[in-house]
C-alpha cells in the first residue's frame, strides 16, 4: 500500500479511537449523574472511569456544559421521552390526560433515578440548570399545551387549569403519589381528578 493510500486509513482510524474515546467519557459521566447527581461528579472520577486521563476529558469536553449537553442528548437517546402530539389524537380530555400521564408516569418509574439526580442538582450547577431550563421545561411546556386542548373554556385563559396541569405531569407529584403507595394508573386517575376540578373553575 503506497504512503498515500495508507493516510485516509490512518485519518479513519483515529477519527474512530477518538470517536470511541468519546463514547467511553459520555458513558462514564451519565454513569455518575445516575447514582450520585451532577453535583457530585468530577472529571477526575470520569476520567477514571472512562480509562483516560483528565486532560483527554477536557480535550473532548472542555467545560462542564459541553459534557452536560452530551450526556443528556446520549441519555435522551436512549430514554427517549413519551410524545405529547400522539396524545391529541384523543379528543375526550380527562380520557388523554389520564393516557398522558399514564405513560409519563411510567416513564417517570423507569427513569427516576437520574430524574431525581438531575432535577436537584439543576439549582446547584449553573450548566445544568441552563440546560434543563431550556431542554426539559420546553418539554414540560409541550406536555402541558397537549393536554389542556378540549377542556371547557380557552385553555389559555384559564390560568387555574394551566397550573393544575403543570402540578400534575411534574416528576415530584409522581414521586409523592407512588410513594404513598398508588400505582401509576391510580395516581394518574388522581391527579386527572385534581385538573377536572380546576377545569370546572372556569366561569
Amino acid at each position: 500500500m503506497s504512503p498515500a493510500r495508507k493516510r485516509p486509513y490512518r485519518k479513519r482510524k483515529r477519527a474512530e479511537a477518538e470517536e470511541e474515546t468519546r463514547r467511553r467519557i459520555t458513558e462514564a459521566a451519565v454513569e455518575l449523574h445516575g447514582t450520585i447527581g451532577p453535583a457530585k461528579t468530577t472529571v477526575t472520577e470520569v476520567a477514571e472511569l472512562a480509562g483516560v486521563s483528565r486532560m483527554t476529558v477536557y480535550n473532548h469536553f472542555p467545560t462542564d456544559a459541553d459534557l452536560f449537553v452530551a450526556c443528556s442528548t446520549h441519555w435522551a437517546n436512549h430514554n427517549p421521552f413519551p410524545d405529547p402530539s400522539g396524545w391529541l389524537q384523543v379528543a375526550d380530555p380527562e380520557t388523554r390526560l389520564i393516557g398522558g400521564l399514564v405513560e409519563l408516569y411510567a416513564w417517570y418509574d423507569r427513569t427516576h433515578g437520574m430524574m431525581e439526580n438531575v432535577l436537584r442538582d439543576a439549582g446547584l450547577v449553573p450548566s445544568v440548570g441552563k440546560l434543563m431550563e431550556g431542554f426539559w421545561g420546553g418539554y414540560m411546556d409541550r406536555v402541558v399545551s397537549a393536554l389542556a386542548e378540549g377542556w371547557p373554556g380557552e385553555p389559555e385563559h384559564n390560568g387555574a387549569l394551566r397550573v393544575t396541569l403543570r402540578v400534575a405531569v411534574d416528576f415530584h407529584t409522581w414521586r409523592i403519589l407512588t410513594e404513598s403507595g398508588l400505582g401509576d394508573e391510580e395516581a394518574a386517575r388522581l391527579a386527572t381528578e385534581m385538573v377536572a376540578g380546576a377545569a370546572a373553575m372556569v366561569p
